[in-house]
């Protein structure tokens, strides 16, 4: 247990394996160094390792003091930039449960979950400025039955994000902005990515983020894996920059060579009961791969306006089934 107050702490990890379940009650505040270089070089600032049926509950709050890495991230210029550390690394946990703390202010990513089974994050939040830069809140990796519910997530990078391996993934009844959006991807950078599948967004509501829902792939793709049985619905967008998208050609900084097509395939998505306001008259875009085009989109009751209007829709390599009050595809 830790009690109300304000406690001071450099990184530490973990690591199991343990002999019973373990808790962990934070009712206070832990804060990290605000001085990004007193971190050792650790990549994430507490990290659970190899635990199973770990619990992490209370009303406290895990503050990473991450203004200042902020003003320094250059990772947008430089391929080769410091990485910051996140607040937490969960890796390879068996069982788990984060519920109604929150995460604050991290210099990297808040969260970042890889090789997990049966994890849920209920009543979490996680706060951070909409300047705070690559500060997803939860990114997912080479993990099975990850839960997001009943969370609010305010942040400066992508609220909820999906790498490579991830299967039968929940996000719902979640509140996303300021951020970018919930996404799967980006992926096909890397020439050992695996599928991913099963993954269902509900209940959901963005607001003021620059995306909504997403899938982003890289063109000139490395490796050929598949991205199906995706399933987007009951979303509330209010002042969305981009509502609906997906973006195989998604190359930040002009970092690869969109000459080539990505070999990443989409399959089996589907945009159901898509209601509110977008900041761009194509509310919907969907640009899909020349070489591998998606194959099974489904646009179901997608009601999306801009200023008072009708959005449009903007497709490319792809063919998706339009049903209800949704937009027709425009080339």
């Amino acid at each position: 247990m830790i009690p109300g107050g304000t406690y001071k702490m450099n990184d530490v990890n973990l690591k199991g394996p343990c002999k019973a379940p373990i808790e962990i009650q934070l009712d206070g505040t832990i804060q990290a160094p605000a001085d990004p270089n007193a971190m050792n070089d650790a990549e994430q600032w507490i990290v659970f390792d190899h635990v199973d049926d770990l619990t992490i509950s209370g009303h406290g709050v895990v503050d990473g003091q991450g203004a200042q890495s902020w003003k320094q991230n250059d990772c947008g210029k430089n391929s080769n930039c410091k990485r910051r550390s996140m607040n937490f690394g969960f890796n390879f946990l068996k069982n788990a449960m984060v519920r109604d703390i929150t995460t604050k202010d991290s210099k990297n990513f808040h969260v970042n979950v890889l090789s997990c089974t049966n994890f849920t994050f209920d009543g979490f939040h996680v706060s951070a400025p909409d300047t705070s830069i690559n500060t997803d809140g939860i990114h997912i990796g080479r993990s099975t039955g990850v839960k997001v519910l009943n969370t609010n997530i305010e942040t400066g990078d992508d609220c909820v994000s999906l790498g490579d391996g991830n299967k039968e993934i929940t996000v719902q009844n979640v509140k996303c902005g300021p951020g970018h959006g919930i996404s799967v991807g980006s992926l096909g950078r890397y020439k050992d990515e695996t599928p991913v599948s099963n993954l269902i967004v509900k209940n959901c509501t963005m607001k003021d983020t620059d995306n909504g829902v997403r899938i982003k792939t890289w063109p000139s793709s490395p490796s050929s894996i598949t991205i199906t049985d995706m399933h987007f619905e009951d979303i509330n967008m209010i002042n969305v920059l981009n509502p609906v998208i997906i973006d195989q050609e998604y190359c930040p900084y002009n970092q690869c060579d969109k000459k080539t097509p990505s070999s990443v395939k989409i399959s089996k998505v589907t945009f159901t009961n898509i209601k509110g306001t977008s900041k761009t008259k194509e509310g919907v875009v969907l640009v899909c791969s020349s070489g591998s085009p998606c194959e099974g989109v489904e646009l179901s009751n997608v009601d999306l306006t801009f200023n008072g209007a009708p959005i449009t829709a903007k497709c490319a390599n792809v063919k998706p089934k339009v049903t209800g009050k949704a937009p027709a595809c425009q080339a």
